[in-house]
């Protein structure tokens, strides 16, 4: 009782229905009220991924999702319910007196940490029950705790083929930093306090459906009741003559930042090559570090699949506000080496480039070829089909993140392969829960970010648009885009310093309702921001 504290924090009058409002607890805290239904809940005022103050973002039916990155949380107890992060935030008790003041009531130490992880069970050694998970990215890292959130007490195996416990990868072309403890989830006392087995440095090399086993290429063979498959992607290099030099590197782990690293000189000359947010990140990271960074692509403008030409335009103007050297409509004839490394790059119309290290970030490939002769049905590309559980056509084998072709609920549940990291989150959170014995089924709205020379871009929504409808000033940097299709349906919006609209539109999305282009040709085309829950676009 001792660590509980009691404060007024307002009136009930001073917050409307589907309002909510950060409020000061005492000098060191913060609060966000909500009001919906007439009834009054008190969480955390912070997001538990970055810390986004979350009284900027969307409010959704009984949930708030976050401005920057798309997390969302239950409005009643604090849980996480979509991603990224892995933590929920407190929640506090709120009481209304006679008088209309707002009484809430909350831990000292829940408002200091304001972040929490949800109750978990500990193995139970009479449990025979074993679920094996496949992957120790950031989808099999979500499995495993949601399994012991969800009262799984039976044996779990994770196999990763890193040799680290699940860690965020983002962080790997983002900042390429070689220090793996600040990018880790858990810490490996975690993982044993939960009974949660680890295989580092260890992949799997065979599914046997029928005897339901899967063998590890550490010469185990370990039978399972159930399996969640996450293998993630390979990238590749570009097969141009002269791609098995040294110093010549792909992004996908945390191994390839290290040998990057320690590549890292004021007289390198980089080039990467690519315009995906890999080559880009990669190349923003490395520019004040390097003599020099010369970016490669064969597009016009960088992001014109994903943002259109105008915004890849700015993007393109923004690199090279930033000095690095931009050589689009080009690729790599020829890799050239000194001594087994390489030294410059032939571009396709015979320019020669200095170049002592090259970043591919071109492409990658599915970990699905141990699928073989498994019974699991797998695609042309290596991807996997699966209903909207995760479950693949075999009973028992659940399939997410990169790997999955699976339902998206904002395409009307139509099955797709989506690469996003908020996602492959989302898909090991719903596998797990499916597992356990609690069917639930996806409703994926596809969110993802990035930040380029301090400019935060986000992007909600899937589908290739007809028309794009940019609405603030691209040259500042300072807008929204919205993608539409055919039919003046809304399909995907983007934006660079405009949080919330993007959360809010994907929060919308994740309601079940849609926006037309005549709602944004209304006087102000963000008025159904304002009021989200009783907003009048269209059912879907």
């Amino acid at each position: 009782m001792e660590d509980i504290i009691e404060k007024v924090v307002c009136n009930d009058s001073d917050i409307q229905e589907n309002e909510m409002k950060q409020l000061n607890f005492d000098d060191d805290s913060k609060i966000l009220l909500i009001k919906q239904n007439g009834i009054l809940t008190a969480i955390g005022n912070k997001c538990s991924h970055y810390g986004a103050p979350l009284h900027t973002g969307g409010l959704g039916d009984g949930r708030v999702r976050c401005p920057w990155h798309g997390a969302c949380f239950n409005t009643e107890t604090g849980d996480i319910e979509d991603f990224p992060g892995l933590d929920s935030i407190p929640c506090y008790k709120v009481k209304v007196e006679k008088d209309g003041q707002v009484k809430v009531q909350a831990k000292k130490s829940a408002l200091d940490k304001n972040k929490r992880l949800k109750d978990m069970v500990r193995r139970d050694e009479n449990d025979d029950r074993t679920i094996v998970v496949v992957g120790g990215g950031p989808s099999g890292g979500v499995c495993v705790e949601t399994l012991r959130q969800e009262g799984f007490t039976g044996r779990i195996v994770m196999l990763c083929k890193e040799n680290s416990q699940p860690y965020d990868r983002v962080k790997v072309s983002k900042t390429l930093d070689p220090d793996i403890s600040k990018m880790q989830f858990r810490n490996l006392e975690f993982y044993n306090e939960y009974g949660i087995e680890l295989m580092l440095g260890v992949e799997a090399t065979k599914l046997d459906t029928v005897e339901k086993t899967v063998s590890c290429s550490n010469g185990y063979i370990i039978k399972f009741d159930k399996i969640y498959i996450a293998t993630g992607s390979q990238a590749v290099k570009v097969p141009v003559p002269g791609a098995e030099l040294e110093n010549i590197f792909t992004v996908r782990d945390h191994a390839d930042s290290l040998e990057i690293n320690a590549l890292i000189s004021k007289d390198l000359d980089v080039v990467c090559l690519g315009s995906s947010f890999i080559a880009l990140e990669v190349a923003a990271a490395l520019v004040k570090k390097v003599k020099s960074v010369t970016l490669i692509a064969r597009q016009n403008v960088p992001l014109k699949h994903t943002f259109g030409e105008e915004i890849g335009q700015r993007v393109l103007e923004l690199f090279k506000e930033n000095n690095v050297n931009m050589v689009m409509n080009s690729g790599i004839k020829e890799i050239i080496g000194t001594n087994g490394k390489v030294s410059e790059v032939e571009l396709t119309d015979g320019t020669k480039i200095p170049c002592g290290m090259c970043i591919m970030g071109t492409g990658s490939r599915f970990y699905t070829d141990f699928l073989q002769d498994s019974g699991v049905n797998v695609n042309s590309n290596g991807s996997i089909d699966t209903d909207s559980h995760l479950m693949t056509n075999v009973p028992d084998v659940y399939v997410g993140g990169d790997i999955a072709n699976s339902p998206v609920y904002t395409i009307g549940n139509a099955l797709a392969t989506i690469g996003h990291y908020q996602l492959a989150q989302y898909h090991g959170h719903i596998a797990a829960k499916n597992m356990a014995g609690k069917s639930e089924e996806l409703r994926a709205v596809p969110f993802f970010w990035t930040v380029l020379f301090g400019k935060g871009f986000r992007y909600s929504g899937y589908g290739k648009p007809t028309e794009i409808k940019i609405i603030g000033n691209v040259q500042e940097l300072k807008f929204v885009a919205f993608y539409l299709d055919g039919e003046n349906n809304v399909i995907a919006a983007a934006s660079c310093n405009r949080d919330p609209i993007v959360a809010q539109y994907a929060e919308l999305l994740a309601m079940g309702k849609t926006l037309q282009k005549d709602d944004l040709e209304a006087e102000d085309p963000f008025a159904w921001t304002q009021k989200l829950i009783k907003t009048d676009v269209r059912v879907c």
